[in-house]
C-alpha cells in the first residue's frame, strides 16, 4: 500500500496528469463498465462483497432508526451500499439518497430501487449539491478510494453532516500474511484478467488493484479523518483484512 512518508493526494489513473484529470478518468472507466458491473463484483468477490454491505449496514443500524434520519451514500455505484442500508432501516423509513457522478451506474442503481424509496443524484463526491449539515449519516462503499483528492472528500463529508452524525468508508485494504500473499496474487494477476475478459474492457481492472496499493494504510487513513476533524475514528476488519470499515463523528 502507500508508503506512509509520502503524502498521497488521492487516486491517480493511468495518464491522469492533475485532480480534474484523474475525476474524469474514473467516470470513464466506471461508465465503461456500468452494464456488468454487478455481475462482475459478485463474481470476482465470490459473493462475499454482499456480506461486507450488510455488515456495514448492521453498524450503522442505531443512526438508520433515529426518526427522520437522513441518510446520504456517496460514489454509490449501482446502489448496493444504499440498498443495504434500506433493507436494514425496515420500517424506520430514513430518506436515503445515493450520490454519484456516472450516469451510467445511476441508471442501473434506479432500475434496481424502482419499488423502494430510494431517490439518486449525480453529483461530484468532492462538490457536493447539499447545504451544510444535511444528513445524520454519511456512508461510501469502495468509492472513497477513487477519489482525486481524499483530504478534501473528508472535509466535504465532515460539511454535509449534521453536529452528531457519523460518516462509514467501506474499502479495500491489503491483508497480510500467508492470506496477503495469496490474496495479491489473486487480485494484481487473476482479477484483472478475468475483469477484462468478462467486461470487454481492461483499463478499470488494472486500475483496481493498484488504486488499493495507493491508497493509505489504516494508521494514516485515521489520522486523516482526525485532522480533518472526525471524533473516535476507527477501523474494524473485514475478511482477514481484504475490506474495512472506516468511522468517524462529527
Amino acid at each position: 500500500m502507500s508508503d506512509p512518508k509520502t503524502v498521497v493526494l488521492g487516486a491517480s489513473p493511468p495518464g491522469a496528469s492533475d485532480p480534474v484529470a484523474a475525476g474524469r478518468a474514473v467516470r470513464e472507466m466506471f461508465t465503461s463498465i456500468a452494464p456488468r458491473y454487478d455481475l462482475l463484483n459478485h463474481l470476482l468477490s465470490f459473493n462475499i462483497d454482499r456480506l461486507w454491505w450488510h455488515r456495514t449496514a448492521r453498524a450503522f443500524a442505531e443512526a438508520l432508526a433515529r426518526p427522520e434520519a437522513r441518510v446520504l451514500d456517496l460514489c454509490c455505484g449501482t446502489g448496493d451500499m444504499a440498498l443495504a442500508l434500506y433493507r436494514r432501516a425496515g420500517t424506520a423509513s430514513p430518506q436515503i439518497l445515493g450520490a454519484d457522478f456516472s450516469h451510467a451506474m445511476l441508471q442501473r442503481a434506479r432500475e434496481k430501487s424502482a419499488k423502494t424509496r430510494l431517490r439518486w443524484v449525480e453529483a461530484d463526491a468532492l462538490h457536493l449539491p447539499f447545504a451544510d449539515a444535511s444528513f445524520d449519516l454519511v456512508s461510501t462503499a469502495f468509492g472513497f478510494r477513487n477519489l482525486a483528492d481524499y483530504d478534501a472528500g473528508l472535509e466535504e463529508i465532515l460539511r454535509v453532516l449534521r453536529p452528531g452524525g457519523e460518516c462509514g468508508i467501506l474499502d479495500f485494504g491489503e491483508p497480510r500474511g500467508l492470506m496477503g500473499q495469496l490474496y495479491r496474487i489473486y487480485f494484481k494477476r487473476i482479477l484483472p484478467a478475468v475483469g477484462t475478459l468478462l467486461s470487454g474492457v481492461s483499463g478499470p481492472y488494472r486500475y483496481l488493484p493498484a488504486s488499493v496499493e495507493r491508497f493509505p494504510q489504516p494508521k494514516e487513513m485515521l489520522d486523516r479523518m482526525r485532522q480533518a476533524g472526525f471524533e473516535g475514528a476507527s477501523w474494524k476488519p473485514y475478511t482477514f483484512g481484504i475490506a474495512g470499515l472506516y468511522r468517524g463523528k462529527k
